[in-house]
């Protein structure tokens, strides 16, 4: 007889106390000699916590966002520094070293879109920075930590792809020129070289707007998401040409982000039917469905050490561990 598939399994644990729907995740790796790295998360209410893993408790809130939700969270590589994007226009950078939470600086942003930023930092002092621009169509590039323009990148005058959805900075092993992938409101994922301000390619991944997108540069292979009921695999060829893979069948539609893990193994996405969804990364096979959470999931994000968390309109984040990294 043929093993059933064994049961996907219940969350390690769940951290209560958002107060409000978690729409932005982030695990960084905490402070020396911590073994457990923290996790971010930003709340509908405009609030960041800081989450310890080991004590299941929020140990800090950092308000800067004025009541507006928070969309985006990245650290930088270079010391203890969060930046933070919320619907009040404006990206905080926060001071999060010796138990500092201060705002230090903070950029206006020019759209009011859902478009969560991207940035490219080595461990230098001076980093790249990618945001909706102020036209409809635009993604501003700033040098950090200076605010200054690079460059704006607007589509040729004959595309008509929509509003930026979701953006992610790059650089090829092979060259250090910056390169940017967008996922536009038509649905389709374009790459541009920054220093060129032109697109290399573009590519029709989706019907509806591209809700979430990640990209694996090592095996030069994205996988995106957006409201219909279908995730879509693609590729960038040595000559920079985006080309469509395949397109895999969900069951329910409605994605709301998508994310590899470190290792490149696995990879997670957040439905809008309450689930959390777990894909072998190189066949695309299902391997497990997580229902838990009781209204839609905005936000999921694997930590290096392989632990994924799922943030959902219930207020709640839980916290799996699968198919551990060996």
């Amino acid at each position: 007889m043929a093993a059933s598939p064994l049961p996907p399994p219940d969350p390690c644990f769940v951290l209560r106390g958002a107060q409000s729907a978690v729409h932005a995740l982030h695990f960084f790796g905490g402070a020396q000699g911590q073994v457990h790295p923290l996790l971010l998360s930003g709340s509908l209410s405009g609030l960041v916590h800081i989450w310890s893993l080991q004590t299941r408790r929020a140990v800090a809130t950092l308000d800067g966002h004025g009541g507006q939700c928070v969309t985006w969270l990245q650290t930088l590589p270079q010391g203890r520094q969060l930046l933070s994007q919320g619907r009040d226009l404006k990206l905080c950078l926060w001071d999060l070293a010796e138990g500092r939470n201060t705002v230090v600086d903070s950029v206006p942003l020019e759209s009011m879109g859902f478009c969560r930023s991207s940035i490219l930092a080595g461990g230098q002092e001076r980093w790249m920075l990618a945001m909706p621009g102020r036209g409809n169509d635009e993604v501003q590039i700033l040098e950090m930590p200076s605010k200054t323009s690079v460059c704006t990148l607007k589509p040729e005058a004959d595309a008509k792809p929509g509003m930026p959805m979701c953006l992610e900075l790059w650089q090829a092993d092979s060259s250090p020129r910056p390169l940017l992938l967008a996922g536009y409101e038509d649905g389709s994922v374009a790459l541009w070289d920054v220093s060129e301000r032109k697109v290399c390619s573009r590519v029709a991944c989706h019907t509806e707007p591209v809700m979430g997108f990640d990209f694996d540069s090592q095996k030069a292979r994205g996988v995106s998401g957006s409201a219909e009921k279908a995730l879509a695999v693609w590729s960038l060829d040595e000559q920079q040409a985006l080309q469509m893979c395949r397109t895999h069948e969900l069951t329910n539609p409605g994605i709301a982000d998508v994310k590899i893990r470190p290792d490149r193994k696995i990879l997670a996405t957040a439905g809008w039917d309450h689930r959390v969804r777990v894909f072998h990364w190189r066949t695309m096979k299902p391997l497990a469905v997580l229902s838990f959470h009781s209204a839609t999931i905005h936000c999921v994000a694997f930590a290096t050490d392989g632990l994924l968390a799922a943030g959902s309109g219930d207020q709640r984040i839980s916290i799996w561990s699968l198919y551990p990294i060996a």
